[in-house]
């Protein structure tokens, strides 16, 4: 994989980072939670950066690999999310379609919430 150059990386919460300055990404294990999923080594910082996105998200972002299919699957998401729990569970037992499935796999795909 290559590093876009001067690519600018959300690392989430208002954080951004130059991509090619980023030398070490690491899962936090203990206390991860919403705003503290990954360790983020930058060149020149003496300390890491806790970001509240994933390394997998990350790592997408700094060589550029996003494709339309991925943005296709953020729009469904957020389209997802907004339909009503009621209507949700008719279309499950009309068309036999889970939503809210669909929706916990595109955020397995996309590493993102």
């Amino acid at each position: 994989m290559k590093v876009i150059q001067d690519r600018i990386v959300s690392l989430g919460f208002g954080k951004y980072v130059r991509a090619d300055k980023i030398v070490a990404l690491v899962p936090i294990e203990e206390d991860r939670g919403s705003g503290r999923r990954t360790l983020v080594y930058v060149e020149n910082l003496p300390e890491p950066l806790v970001a509240g996105r994933t390394e997998g998200t990350i790592v997408r972002d700094m060589v550029g690999v996003e494709s339309g299919a991925v943005e296709l699957l953020r729009q469904l998401q957020m389209q997802i999310g907004q339909v009503r729990p009621l209507l949700k569970g008719s279309i499950r037992s009309e068309a036999g379609l889970d939503l809210d499935q669909l929706s916990h796999r595109i955020s397995d795909l996309t590493g993102e919430q």
